[in-house]
């Protein structure tokens, strides 16, 4: 993967890897759920200073399910090259 790839330039891929791949679909799916939860709490000045913590966490998670989910699409890239 480049350091520059985004959701964008594999769209073609994560749309085939989430039909075909349910292990995939739900990682990505749990990603994009985090990524509206985040957005929605920091939003939201009151519950994010209550939240940095859970907040934090939740980054977390979503760092480590997008290194995964980048490592799927590599490893597929390589099968059909």
């Amino acid at each position: 993967m480049r350091k520059t790839d985004t959701w964008q330039d594999n769209r073609d891929i994560i749309a085939e890897l989430k039909q075909k791949d349910s292990y995939f679909a739900s990682i990505f799916d749990e990603h994009t759920q985090l990524d509206q939860q985040i957005n929605q709490l920091e939003k939201d000045l009151v519950q994010h200073a209550s939240r940095d913590e859970e907040i934090e966490q939740m980054k977390r998670r979503k760092l480590q399910l997008k290194y995964e989910i980048y490592k799927i699409i590599d490893k597929n890239k390589l099968k059909t090259s």
